[in-house]
């Protein structure tokens, strides 16, 4: 009887063996029942070599001693390390982002035992990590009937019912001529070579590096900083969107520095000879106090918004740019493609290099494409047509698209958002509240928008959110606004909140993410919701779209995204009456607030973010005698700016003031000195003016041309 036999640990042993020495690497679904598949696991993995290992499960479960017990959520803070067995209790959970990025932790031989019903019940299995999303009771689960498709489809991989039959035919590998070894690659030497010629070599020639997971991108890098601290650079700083994607980098530093390490040490600063320093610095911090330093690295640049590139960009002399193409700190590619253009501006010398041969797995490895299958990481957005007539807009359903229709639009919002992820794309599928929309010319896919219900809550509910003894999965915008704003009505609305759009890079600017908008606004209005709104880190190209698109300001965040590194801004639009009255409402609340909260809270923010919000405010009332006088007073140098600052700050709020500067410099020294409160010292020492008396003289300027041209204020 099957409860009688265990697994072949003989035939077990031989197949990790040649999957060593073949640089391969295999997924082991273990299907049926949870405790058949742990009394199963608790007797082969003794015999294999299992450290380092993790597991998923509840630690008073798990199957080897020898294995370190992690949440499943926690996968990604692997990403950089190296193991030789991942056992994923799926029956407590099966989040895509940490299953992803495990997967790419493990070594040549290494084995990826997931637990789970059978492939046929997936699509209704109420996976424990759908509460964390908001997505449980869904009842049909897409996503993962498609993961379940595509294991069924993969010969490589293997599966078992341990209840049933415990013991089946395990596959046989190949042996290479020459075993697998794990090894520096000549693409990791190259980029070792790469990044020294930029740290040693002329100014304002930037490097862009790009590597798929497992090449060698981060001990590249780290090997590098050693070489330039050795070759007399004298502070190297590295910057990334959070300390656990630079740890990697850090680890082989000290290793290459003859120090004793482990991935788990941190991002401490790491001492090279006499004088030479490699230091970690959030980015944030590096923008905000400008550390000199003769090479910056900036790692999981993808994940990096383009404004804060381009700062870092001309701010030092020598910048290294690294990205993951298929990561989970962003996409590269995508990344790229944004960028490009700025680097094109500002440094037209700047190279660009790529890793593709994988360092801890061969080149032939099974595990690597099929976990690129099951999460889309290679979903490509299609070329795009010549045809610039048949513009078409449908509603569309990516739970139950074609897999190339689907590899399609995911490939669309890996390239225009900076940090889309397999969880993205199961929300996505899975959301019952989602509602998508997909845009061709010409019969090609160039565009698509994602949007999701919100709100419409009750009364009592809405004010203990608003009170804060509340908060709910989902219902992002409206618990915010009620939130922040403290107008438990906003949670009462029905809100539309488009969560993505993406429209393919070669066909913006042509109001095709306009169009698509205005299909969404036009079902929210025949759906009977009250507004329809979004939620973005804030910079003033995607606040200058939306405000084409008819949305408005409605909130800024108090503090910057830890993902983005930028504000959260806000946006709403009125449908209903009582939408339009409730954005009406937050708008007037904004502007009541706005002039004392901006030199408070958003004294580092873009400027050209706040001017055009500020531009965008209805007028909080208008100037009078006095206000004139004053303002004729400045303009002439009869009153000085410490005096005059009150009358200049309400003369932004007056409409189309701020929108008549057209000079880019002034604008910015507007928006510093008058909004942000910034003092003459750090005017000056960030370029706005070459002093006070040379700043003030063109704050005078522009002040007498707008009381010259507007007589109508």
């Amino acid at each position: 009887m099957a409860d009688q036999i265990g697994p072949d640990l003989a035939g077990w042993q031989e197949l990790q063996a040649g999957l060593r020495a073949a640089g391969h690497r295999r997924l082991v679904v273990l299907e049926g029942e949870r405790a058949a598949a742990l009394t199963w696991l608790r007797e082969l993995l003794p015999v294999l070599s299992i450290a380092p290992g993790v597991w998923t499960g509840p630690v008073e479960d798990q199957p080897e001693s020898s294995l370190t017990s992690i949440k499943p959520v926690e996968g990604r803070r692997w990403l950089g390390q190296e193991l030789a067995c991942v056992v994923w209790d799926g029956w407590r959970g099966n989040p895509p982002d940490g299953f992803a990025a495990l997967s790419g932790t493990l070594a040549a031989g290494g084995l990826f035992f997931w637990l789970m019903p059978k492939l046929e019940e997936w699509g209704d299995f109420d996976d424990p990590d759908y509460r964390r999303t908001g997505l449980d009771g869904a009842g049909q689960y897409s996503f993962a009937a498609r993961l379940a498709g595509v294991v069924a489809g993969d010969p490589d991989s293997i599966r078992i019912t341990p209840s049933v039959d415990p013991q089946p035919p395990l596959p046989t590998v190949e042996p290479p001529r020459d075993a697998f070894r794990v090894g520096a690659t000549d693409d990791q030497r190259a980029l070792v070579e790469e990044v020294v010629r930029t740290g040693l070599g002329r100014r304002r020639r930037p490097l862009v590096a790009t590597a798929d997971r497992g090449r060698g991108k981060s001990a590249a890098l780290g090997l590098s900083a050693v070489r330039l601290l050795n070759e007399g650079r004298r502070r190297v700083v590295v910057t990334a969107p959070g300390p656990d994607a630079v740890k990697t980098l850090f680890h082989h530093a000290r290793l290459a520095s003859g120090q004793a390490s482990d991935p788990d040490m941190g991002t401490g600063d790491v001492a090279v000879g006499d004088q030479g320093r490699l230091e970690f610095w959030p980015l944030d911090r590096l923008l905000a106090e400008k550390p000199e330093a003769e090479v910056i690295m900036v790692d999981e640049a993808a994940a990096v918004p383009a404004d804060l590139l381009k700062r870092i960009l001309l701010g030092w002399p020598r910048v290294i740019y690294a990205s993951t193409v298929h990561g989970y700190e962003g996409s590269g590619r995508g990344f790229a493609i944004r960028f490009r253009s700025v680097l094109d501006a500002e440094t037209p010398h700047w190279r660009n290099t790529s890793l593709t041969a994988p360092i801890r797995w061969s080149a032939s490895d099974p595990l690597e494409p099929l976990t690129r299958r099951m999460f889309l990481l290679d979903a490509q957005a299609p070329p795009v047509s010549d045809d610039e007539v048949n513009i078409a807009v449908e509603r569309w359903n990516p739970g139950t698209a074609e897999d190339n229709e689907l590899e399609e639009a995911f490939g669309l919002l890996v390239d225009a958002h900076y940090r889309t992820s397999p969880g993205d794309l199961r929300q996505w599928m899975d959301d019952p509240a989602a509602v998508s929309w997909r845009l061709t010319r010409g019969g090609v896919l160039v565009g698509v928008l994602w949007a999701t219900v919100e709100g419409g809550l009750d009364s009592e509910l809405a004010e203990q959110v608003m009170l804060g003894k509340r908060r709910l999965r989902g219902h992002l915008l409206p618990q915010s606004l009620a939130t922040h704003s403290g107008f438990a009505k906003a949670a009462c609305q029905s809100l539309l909140r488009i969560v993505r759009i993406a429209v393919s890079a070669e066909v913006r600017g042509e109001g095709l993410g306009q169009t698509l908008v205005a299909a969404a606004n036009d079902y929210a209005c025949k759906q009977g919701l009250d507004g329809i709104g979004t939620s973005f880190g804030g910079n003033a190209g995607l606040l200058s779209f939306w405000q084409r698109c008819g949305l408005e300001p409605v909130r800024l965040g108090l503090k910057r995204e830890a993902s983005s590194g930028e504000y959260p801004l806000q946006l709403l639009a009125g449908v209903s009456a009582q939408g339009k009255a409730l954005t009406d409402h937050l708008r007037g609340r904004l502007t009541e607030h706005w002039l004392t909260l901006v030199p408070r809270n958003w004294i580092d923010a873009e400027p050209e973010l706040i001017l055009r919000i500020t531009c965008g405010l209805p007028a909080d009332r208008p100037l009078n005698e006095n206000d004139f006088r004053d303002l004729h007073s400045f303009a002439h140098g009869y009153r000085g700016f410490d005096l005059a600052l009150p009358v200049l700050r309400r003369l932004s709020l007056q409409a189309g003031v701020v929108n008549g500067m057209a000079d880019e410099r002034s604008r910015s020294l507007w928006a510093r000195a008058v909004l942000q409160g910034w003092s003459w010292p750090e005017l000056q020492a960030n370029g706005e003016c070459v002093g006070r008396e040379a700043g003030e003289a063109e704050l005078r300027s522009l002040v007498g041309d707008i009381l010259q041209n507007r007589p109508d204020l």
